[in-house]
């Protein structure tokens, strides 16, 4: 039996007849748990969301809870900002978009809650500068908000100030990075900052604690404070508790976004009983699970993961990558990740060559340029990349290639490096043969001279 979708964030998308204008918010149960919220006292919140598990649904996953009690308000002498990424820049991710066009009110809401917990009287909405028409309905929902007085000076009558602002990118990958955003959002080119010293928590916007939360995790707020944080942290597995947006793409039958319970759901039920299967019938081939940058995982492989008995022990098995379940910590034991949620799937007709020379094209294309490996190798990437699947390869690039990745990741001030790495890494181990093929005919390998003169 096909698993249900449990959604909580994207309840009211695509239900007909709702809107996205403050009114049909508020018939639907909007802004109650605002109201809630400003009874409870700020670090109170904070506990909560530290006990409902929530990871961030940006990329890293790290916890929610836990970053903000990395910011004591008490202790600060500055004030605090808070900062909802919404670049949305990894290929492959769409479900932040859906929020902000269709249900821009609980945002808000979730931001607003946010704020209040720690102490934040001024927040920014960084929005990808592509989503034009989503920077205004944002813009109208702000006004709405503050209209109604759940937005303002003394919101409801509790004393409490909270403006937010729209600031729109330019449509910058590196600006998905939370200190590349910062100094975009400071008015400055968006270099990433180096860690340490430049916590966001510590040193984040002006110089001040900042907490950069992502769109998606500032929406599950609203719903731990209806549930209350012990509730929440039922739903899903341990350490991977509530829903996860999931984007589909690529060789299914019926690509889209969906939700479900954090692990509720493995690789295989999400293609076959909910996007309908392979495009056309045909065989899977490989699926990268957590955007772009994710590693890619390949199909008739046996992946180990840690399973826990009914006795409580944990036992080591062997799983098809269709029986993978869609968590944090599992992906990660396959040696791919979560990521940003992007299921992108490639059936048997790709060309794993091609398909990596257009990711790698995208990554050239977006490195900021600060780091000489990154900014050097994920051009040289492109180049090599580009050559072989366009039937012009040398012998040796396959290697070239490998060692240029193995050489950019974990040496950059911030992931793009392995951003741009990994996708590489993976995809010429678990498809050596096929880029082998692309290099056949060349006699002998060039000399490095040749080479450089290549490149």
């Amino acid at each position: 039996m096909p698993v249900s979708e449990n959604r909580l964030i994207f309840a009211n998308i695509d239900k007909p007849g709702y809107t996205i204008d403050i009114d049909c918010y508020l018939k639907h149960g909007g802004y109650v748990e605002l109201k809630k919220a400003l009874t409870i006292p700020g670090p109170d919140i904070v506990a909560d969301v530290k006990l409902s598990g929530l990871r961030g649904r940006g990329g890293a996953g790290f916890s929610c809870g836990m970053k903000w009690s990395f910011i004591d308000p008490k202790r600060n002498t500055k004030p605090v900002y808070l900062i909802c990424n919404a670049d949305e820049s990894e290929p492959g991710t769409f479900k932040d978009k859906q929020i902000i066009y269709k249900d821009p009110h609980q945002l808000l809401e979730g931001m607003a809650i946010a704020c209040y917990a720690n102490n934040v009287h001024l927040a920014y909405i960084y929005i990808r500068g592509e989503f034009v028409l989503g920077a205004k309905i944002l813009e109208k929902a702000i006004a709405e908000a503050k209209a109604k007085n759940f937005l303002g000076k003394n919101i409801l009558g509790s004393g409490y100030d909270l403006e937010i602002y729209i600031h729109r990118g330019a449509g910058a990958y590196i600006c998905g990075e939370e200190t590349g955003l910062i100094e975009s959002l400071e008015g400055k080119r968006p270099y990433p900052r180096i860690k340490p010293p430049y916590f966001p928590a510590v040193l984040g916007l002006y110089m001040s604690p900042t907490i950069v939360n992502n769109v998606e995790t500032l929406c599950n707020i609203k719903h731990i404070i209806a549930m209350g944080g012990a509730a929440y942290a039922k739903l899903g597995r341990p350490n991977n508790t509530g829903t996860r947006l999931l984007c589909v793409s690529g060789d299914v039958e019926k690509p889209g976004y969906y939700e479900f319970e954090v692990g509720a759901i493995t690789l295989g039920e999400l293609i076959y009983d909910v996007c309908g299967g392979i495009k056309g019938g045909r065989k899977l081939k490989a699926i990268i699970p957590g955007g772009s940058s994710a590693k890619v995982l390949k199909a008739g492989e046996r992946y180990k993961i840690k399973h826990k008995k009914p006795d409580g022990t944990m036992e080591e098995k062997e799983i098809a990558l269709e029986d993978v379940p869609i968590d944090f910590d599992t992906l990660a034991a396959v040696g791919s990740m979560a990521g940003s949620g992007g299921i992108i799937v490639m059936d048997e007709t790709r060309d794993m060559v091609e398909c990596l020379a257009n990711i790698a094209t995208f990554y050239a294309h977006e490195s900021c340029g600060q780091c000489t490996p990154c900014r050097e190798g994920s051009l040289w990437m492109k180049k090599i990349t580009s050559r072989l699947s366009e039937g012009e390869g040398h012998a040796g690039d396959v290697g070239l290639l490998k060692t240029v990745a193995d050489n950019i990741a974990g040496k950059t001030i911030c992931a793009f490096g392995e951003a741009c790495a990994w996708p590489v890494q993976s995809f010429v181990t678990k498809f050596r043969d096929e880029f082998d093929a692309h290099t056949a005919g060349d006699a002998a390998a060039p000399t490095p001279a040749q080479k450089l003169e290549a490149v």
